[in-house]
């Protein structure tokens, strides 16, 4: 994708150009959209459930990006001529309450026939224009924090498996169908925050790399502190873990510094693709106290601070 070429435009806040979770086109000196897609195979049995993530794991960037999502479009493939409608029906319908909730609009969309089921939104959503978040441009002295745990991936390989515990499956859908605009809200308050992403398909590690790249900073990841499900060990040293997170691993392996005292089942729950996951954000230590704070007084009790960024090893993390 690297070759391709890009289209210039003075009013195109964030593009292509750095991977960033959305773009952010300028309308107005005070006003700019935000417009992001996602959408993949169901990773849960239930269609209802599905239809939730695939909503909550949608909006998702757009919060990530500092902005509040407005109105979405459907996305769905599905074999109709192999699979009931009523299982279509529950999908959309179980991603229609996950719009309600959001308060955002649902004005239409397109479907295909396809062998294989997939659902997901093309998402618009408004932003300040000097309000924009990037996933990039963390400094030294920052904190990290993390909204939501670790191990969906993880989780919805034993799902696929039949070996997942429904205690722990339960853990899992509750924190995918979880929406991020709480964890977005209260950032408003903070002065500061100098990057945010939403923690998804290149797992905590690969995200987290994101926002020192091309800077004058490395990242200090605290192992102990960072909130994972329970019974996750036994999955992974089982070898119940997705293709995904060998390819996080390949990918970012040669950037990360693991110590002694990080376990190794842990440091794959670090490199775990995630569905839905949490935002991860990079303020200033002012601000992380209070941030952290009002998290749980909100409900999100399992967020943490994670880790912290130094001006060195640049573009590179140490897991202590």
């Amino acid at each position: 994708m690297k070759d391709l070429p890009f289209i210039a435009d003075p009013n195109l806040i964030v593009g292509m150009e750095h991977g960033e979770d959305a773009g952010v086109y300028r309308l107005r000196d005070d006003l700019a959209i935000i417009q992001t897609v996602d959408f993949f195979t169901p990773i849960v049995d239930d269609p209802y459930l599905f239809g939730q993530i695939a909503v909550a794991n949608a909006l998702s960037d757009v919060y990530a990006m500092g902005g509040r999502p407005l109105t979405a479009l459907n996305i769905v493939c599905f074999p109709i001529h192999k699979l009931d409608t009523a299982i279509l029906k529950a999908i959309l319908r179980g991603g229609l309450d996950k719009l309600r909730e959001a308060d955002v609009l649902l004005v239409g969309g397109h479907s295909v026939e396809d062998d294989e089921t997939k659902y997901g939104l093309a998402v618009t959503g408004v932003v300040h224009p000097e309000k924009v978040l990037l996933n990039r441009g963390a400094r030294p002295g920052d904190r990290l924090i993390l909204t939501k745990p670790l191990g969906t991936g993880i989780v919805s390989t034993a799902i696929k498996g039949g070996v997942a515990a429904p205690e722990l499956v339960d853990r899992a859908l509750r924190t995918m169908t979880a929406l991020n605009r709480r964890a977005a809200e209260l950032l408003s308050a903070a002065t500061e925050v100098h990057a945010v992403t939403d923690v998804t398909g290149f797992g905590l590690l690969g995200h987290a790399l994101e926002m020192v790249e091309d800077g004058d900073a490395g990242l200090v990841i605290d192992a102990a502190r960072v909130p994972v499900f329970p019974g996750l060990r036994d999955l992974v040293e089982g070898g119940i873990v997705p293709a995904g997170l060998h390819r996080n691993r390949q990918y970012r392996e040669r950037q990360i510094e693991a110590a002694d005292a990080c376990p190794a089942w842990l440091l794959d729950v670090f490199f775990d693709p995630q569905t839905s996951g949490g935002l991860l954000v990079a303020l200033p230590e002012k601000d992380a106290a209070a941030y952290l704070a009002n998290l749980q007084a909100n409900g999100l009790r399992e967020a943490a601070v994670v880790g912290r960024v130094e001006a060195s090893p640049r573009g590179r993390v140490l897991i202590r």
